[in-house]
This record gives C-alpha cells, structure tokens and sequence, in this order.
C-alpha cells in the first residue's frame, strides 16, 4: 500500500472513529503532506522501509534544511501528526513496528510570562471604576485579581464567605487546593465599596447565591463576563498590549519578584506545586534588570 493510501487511511481514523473537527483533520494532512514529501525526496517513499535513523534525519531536515525551516512549535506539531501514523499503522499490523516510538520533539522553549507595568495595570484598574454599580463590580474585581494574583476561574468562583476577614481571601486552585493569600489595602476598600453599595442591587434582581461576583441579573458572574470586563477596561485605557485576567496573574507575579519578594513566597501566593514553575517569572525580571544595565552602564555596549 503506497503511503499516499496509508495516511488517507489514518486521517479517515482520526474524522470517523476519533471524531476530530474538520479543521483539525486538515491540519494533520498539511503535516503529514510534509512527511510524505521527504519520504519521496529520498527515494521511493515507502513507510515499510523507514527506521529510527531516518526519522533522526527527518527532525533535523525540518530544523535546519526545509525551506523555510520551522519554528521548534511547529517541528513539535508535525512530529505529533508523524508519531500518530505509526502508531496506528503498527497497530493496524500494516507495519511491523512503530519505529517513532522513541521519537522525541524539539524541547520547547519556555514562554515568558506577559506582564504590564505597574502603571498600565493601574490604568486598567481606574478606566474599570466608577460610582455606578457594575463600576464598582468591576474595579473590585480587577482589584482582587491584581492584589492576590488569583486565576480567573478562582476570582469568579469565590463566595463572599471567601473573605475570611479584612486582610485575607481563601481561593480554590487547581484540584480544588486550597490557599490563603493577603489582600492589600486598595483592593479591601473596591471590595467593601462593592459589597456595600452594589452586590445588594444585582443580588435583588435574583435568587439568592453566596457568590462574591454577581452580574446584573444577579447570578454568579462568568468567567466569560470576567474576560469581558477586563477586555472592556483595557480598551477604555487605551492600552497597547494585549491584556487578558492571566495578564493581571503575570503581572501579580512579576511585581512581586522585582520588589524584593522570595520566590518560594510567591510560589505559595500564586498555587503552584513546583517551585519550577514559579521560576519562570525570574527570567523575566532578570531580562529586565539586563536591559536597564544597558541602557544606563557607560561600557554596557
């Protein structure tokens, strides 16, 4: 069977008996096209005869010899959609061995966390707030995301007896772990302001519910209408950068560190189980100390 039949077999596998989107199924056909078409550029482009080696060969072709070559996401994606075939092509017996087994993808590299600075995020803060109810909503929540770094699912899952008293809030993390993180003193006054003079009006219009964050018609605000609060405020702030409520976790985070904080104190504060992942967040404040060194050392340059 040419390998043309094989990878049609594979992708009707991945629509009919998988149950993959349209889109997703295209996706793998243009990266399965690339394979295909290396297979080809060797010789007679039969998956019977490819080994180990040969898939060595492929990763670098696409690193370093394609035209253009691709980003190390990309390289990821296509080995993915390569490793997949096998895989079922083995397991169909129509190949004796799945040969990518082993095949390991390019490590990615991490993603620095998108931070603002502190004066964006004031910024976004003051174009969210008002003296009208949603208003003072919104800047409650802003305030709370930014004050305590929590996720948005965290934010908008939290019951006003989450406010354990004027200084800390207890959030609800990944697998329901719990932590307690301090609130500062700008977000208590959004908060008590919100409480006292709003939350009575959206809680009126509907059933009861012990939610911190309601919506106008009194139910527990979304996490899409936190997304649309958050969107709605940086365009009024006329910010460039694209914010989003992680923005304000990154920035949490960032802030934090720049200042002073222990990383292992922050790593407790944000929810992470692995001080590792928290680390992440020092590489951006080290490319920040490295720019102002070069910026302002006379023989930095």
């Amino acid at each position: 069977m040419t390998t043309a039949a094989r990878v049609d077999g594979y992708l009707r596998h991945l629509a009919v008996e998988r149950g993959l989107s349209r889109n997703t199924t295209a996706s793998y056909r243009r990266d399965l096209a690339i394979y295909a078409d290396w297979l080809e550029s060797r010789g007679p482009g039969e998956l019977d005869r490819v080994a180990e080696r040969d898939l060595s060969d492929f990763v670098r072709y696409l690193g370093t010899e394609r035209e253009p070559v691709l980003a190390t996401s990309s390289i990821a994606r296509v080995l993915s959609a390569v490793r997949g075939l096998h895989r079922f092509l083995a397991e169909e017996g129509e190949l004796d061995a799945d040969v990518s087994r082993d095949l390991r993808p390019p490590k990615l590299p991490a993603r620095l966390p998108k931070a603002i600075p502190v004066e964006d995020v004031e910024a976004l803060i003051a174009a969210a707030g008002g003296e009208e109810p949603v208003q003072l909503r919104d800047a409650a929540l802003l305030e709370l995301l930014y004050a305590t770094g929590a996720r948005v699912t965290e934010a908008v899952s939290l019951n006003v007896d989450d406010l354990i008293d004027d200084e800390v809030v207890r959030l609800f993390g990944k697998g329901g772990k719990q932590r307690i993180v301090p609130v500062g003193s700008y977000a208590r006054r959004a908060i008590d302001a919100y409480l006292v003079r709003a939350r009575p009006i959206f809680s009126a219009r509907g059933q009861a519910t012990p939610a911190l964050f309601l919506g106008v018609r009194g139910k527990r605000l979304s996490r899409q209408g936190a997304w649309d609060v958050i969107r709605g405020a940086a365009e009024r702030a006329g910010l460039e950068a694209s914010v989003s409520p992680h923005t304000l976790r990154h920035s949490f985070a960032t802030h934090l560190l720049e200042g002073g904080a222990d990383v292992r104190v922050v790593q407790e504060l944000l929810g992470h189980s692995s001080v590792a992942t928290t680390q992440i967040y020092t590489l951006v404040t080290a490319d920040t100390l490295r720019e102002m060194y070069t910026a302002a050392h006379p023989r930095a340059r």
